[in-house]
Formats: C-alpha cells, structure tokens, sequence
C-alpha cells in the first residue's frame, strides 16, 4: 500500500496538467525541427514553464495543507524546513532566469 501524498486527491487533475505541459515542450521541439522564428520559440517556452510553475505552486499548496499541517509535533520543523527549502529552490530558479 503506498503512502497518502498532499495531491493524492487530485492526482488524476496533476498527471492531466502534466501531460498538457508535456504536450506544450513537444510542441516547441517541433518548432526548432520546423525552424520557426526564435521569438515564437522562446514564447512558447515561457508558457511551458508558467504551466509547469502553476503545477509546483499547487504541490506546493497541497504538501502545506496536507504533510505540513498534518505533521505531528516532531515531523512539524522538518516538513516545514523541507517546504520552505522547495519553496526556496523555486524562486531562486526564476530569478536566475531574469
């Protein structure tokens, strides 16, 4: 039996998501083999990552709801630790993107 996780619940609704932002890098390699115009690339990749940033921003509500507030008192400041440093790689990566 596996572990109940934060998306458990909507799982089906993430490996959905996933598989549309799945389907928009498909699309942008198609474009480089197509040999389109680097803008419309490099607009493409930015959707793909806001979808792929949207889906985090939702793990990241789900983990809080469910494995951070639903941690005992010794699990509290690990899980807390773990989310904050997720949520910490996150930001960083878009900051060293701009």
């Amino acid at each position: 039996m596996s572990a109940t996780r934060g998306y458990s619940a909507t799982k089906d609704q993430l490996l959905g998501r996933l598989a549309r932002a799945e389907g928009q890098v498909r699309g942008v390699a198609r474009m480089v083999e197509e040999d389109r115009y680097c803008i419309d690339v490099l607009t493409q990749i930015s959707a793909a990552q806001a979808a792929l940033d949207k889906i985090a921003l939702g793990l990241l509500d789900e983990h809080a709801r469910h494995c951070v507030v639903g941690a005992g008192d010794e699990e509290l400041a690990e899980r807390t630790d773990e989310l904050m440093g997720a949520v910490g790689r996150l930001l960083s990566r878009r900051g060293n993107a701009a």
